[in-house]
């Protein structure tokens, strides 16, 4: 058997195509990684999944279904959600989280990431995506967030404070939101809403509402984000690899 010597990183996505996991594989493959997207209907339980995996990425992608977060669809509110997803990616991420494997979360997936912890979402956000915005670069609207200084999220990318970021997201959380298990690593100067969150309970789980894969959607040393990530899970492969 032939050892592998890159990380394996499990993305999590919608469909093998499209925007999401060809962008989400590429910045894996820049940092290092080796990208292994799995979607819903794979065949495969979380412990499988997370048997051959050293750290898992959670990608953009439609609704979660308000019923994962105790709420019923706000008839106003235009969720489209893809069931199927939300019943294989929750106990992935759930049980992701409890063995503490380097967790990535995207837009949805930082969205994801706050109901897998007992979070909730708001389900209808105005003027969070291009048909909106007087600012259309790359397909997104681009707002300012704060990064909070003294946070995992600053160190992991080397700098903290005021940045420009892409925004593609109708649902959001905010600070009543939360889950309690979580901290607020940025949020919004705009409107207040959660932009970034972290865990203290664990080694590597970081989540953001922005799209920091995405060619120039944010400012570059966001590419940190995913050699801090590869790099965790590069030292999940090695112990691994001893024992």
């Amino acid at each position: 058997m032939t050892l592998r010597t890159k990380p394996l990183i499990a993305i999590s996505t919608s469909t093998l195509t499209g925007d999401d996991p060809e962008h989400c594989s590429a910045a894996v493959e820049r940092a290092g990684g080796e990208p292994w997207l799995i979607v819903p209907g794979n065949g495969l339980s979380p412990d499988e999944i997370l048997s051959k995996a050293n750290g898992l990425l959670v990608t953009g992608g439609e609704d979660i279904d308000p019923s994962w977060y105790g709420q019923e669809i706000d008839p106003n509110a235009h969720v489209y959600t893809l069931p199927e997803r939300d019943a294989f990616e929750q106990p992935l991420l759930r049980a992701a989280i409890e063995a503490d494997y380097p967790i990535l979360c995207i837009c949805r997936g930082f969205q994801a990431l706050n109901v897998a912890m007992g979070g909730t979402l708001v389900q209808h956000l105005d003027g969070h995506r291009t048909e909106a915005s007087e600012d259309r670069e790359q397909g997104f609207t681009f707002h300012r967030i704060y990064i909070t200084p003294g946070s995992k999220l600053t160190s992991i990318l080397g700098i903290g404070g005021f940045v420009r970021v892409n925004s593609w997201h109708h649902q959001g959380i905010r600070e009543a939101n939360r889950s309690p298990r979580l901290l607020t690593s940025a949020y919004s100067l705009d409107d207040g809403l959660v932009e970034g969150l972290e865990s203290t309970e664990h080694d590597w789980v970081i989540g953001l509402q922005c799209h920091p894969e995405t060619p120039g959607g944010v400012p570059p040393y966001f590419e940190n984000l995913f050699k801090g990530f590869v790099e965790r899970a590069a030292r999940r492969l090695e112990v691994n690899s001893i024992g």
